[in-house]
């Protein structure tokens, strides 16, 4: 409440009734709604004042999984402060310390709760421990998982073009983001990271039916998700000798894409990897997320350990405390 904000409009500025003024055309996604006769309004945001001795700052836009968040501890007239503390759902997530931000690099829906923080003030405070109230953060989904369909249908003649598609969708405030498809069939990559959702079989022999299952990542792999599995039979005597082809529908290529070297594959849902004679470049996939599996295992251990730092730290004072009350019990008596 004692602190001072700069709100600034960015774009031109009209003086004459101070409106934020831009006379280009603005016909961008989800932004219609703030275009008035020719004039182009920022998105609206809630501005909270609060009155006490230590609050948590939380972002102020929608968080969604993949996201960093940041929560800043602070203090009334930014005093200084000791033995910082961060709590989720009422617990701590590590030992008191003098940072008063919280940082976490990459956030899933698991990290959804009520957070709060405690301090103790340093001169000029009030010099005792001081709590802010809680603040909730829920992260919201990316994209739901996908859905793998097959049109026309997952039962096609021989002979017959059939498309998968690879179907999910992006929120309204992250629309203009990218997400990345990848296809797979009996534990082998299709086709790797294409923009395109849509996989194309021109013509379709009994050599494709099998398992099929898709992946749509973000562009840095750091949300991904898999379809369940979906199969195609095709029904009749193959008449083609030749090797039959997978093509994306943007290119229209007759070889599957290569994988990049810095993309890691996905987890494929069986455990036994296969070679399929109805493709030519088949692809044994690796296990790519098992290093992101133990960095949060690391991370969780490393969690609780400093929990346990904690916990003992607080056995000790309670210790003494009690011996002291001993000693001064003992000194009464006698």
């Amino acid at each position: 409440a004692a602190g001072f904000e700069m709100l600034q409009c960015e774009g031109p500025v009209r003086t004459q009734d101070s409106s934020c003024d831009s006379q280009e055309d603005f016909t961008a996604p989800g932004e219609v709604d703030f275009q008035v006769k020719g004039y182009t309004f920022s998105k609206p945001f809630h501005l909270i004042v609060s009155y006490d001795w230590l609050i948590l700052q939380g972002p102020v836009s929608p968080i969604f999984e993949g996201d960093p968040l940041i929560l800043r501890c602070q203090a009334w007239q930014d005093w200084p402060l000791t033995q910082v503390t961060f709590y989720r759902d009422g617990s701590a997530m590590g030992p008191p310390g003098p940072k008063r931000e919280l940082s976490i690099a990459v956030v899933r829906e698991a990290d959804s709760g009520h957070y709060h923080c405690s301090g103790i003030f340093r001169s000029p405070g009030p010099g005792s421990p001081e709590t802010a109230s809680p603040v909730a953060i829920k992260v919201q989904e990316l994209f739901p998982v996908p859905l793998l369909r097959a049109t026309p249908s997952a039962e096609p003649q021989d002979g017959d073009p059939v498309t998968l598609s690879c179907q999910t969708k992006l929120p309204l405030q992250r629309s203009t983001a990218r997400l990345f498809y990848s296809f797979y069939k009996d534990s082998r990559i299709v086709r790797d990271r294409g923009l395109s959702p849509e996989l194309q079989i021109p013509t379709a022999s009994e050599a494709h039916s099998g398992s099929y299952w898709c992946e749509a990542a973000t562009e840095d792999n750091q949300v991904w998700k898999q379809s369940s599995k979906l199969e195609i039979r095709v029904q009749g005597p193959s008449s083609s000798t030749a090797s039959p082809t997978l093509n994306p529908a943007p290119q229209k290529s007759a070889v599957p894409e290569p994988i990049p070297a810095a993309s890691p594959g996905p987890q494929p849902p069986l455990s036994t990897p296969s070679k399929d004679p109805g493709f030519s470049t088949p692809k044994q996939v690796p296990d790519p997320h098992l290093h992101h599996q133990m960095g949060i295992l690391l991370k969780q251990m490393q969690d609780m350990r400093a929990l346990l730092g904690h916990l003992v730290t607080e056995l000790r004072n309670l210790s003494a405390l009690l011996k002291l009350e001993t000693i001064k019990g003992s000194a009464k008596y006698e």
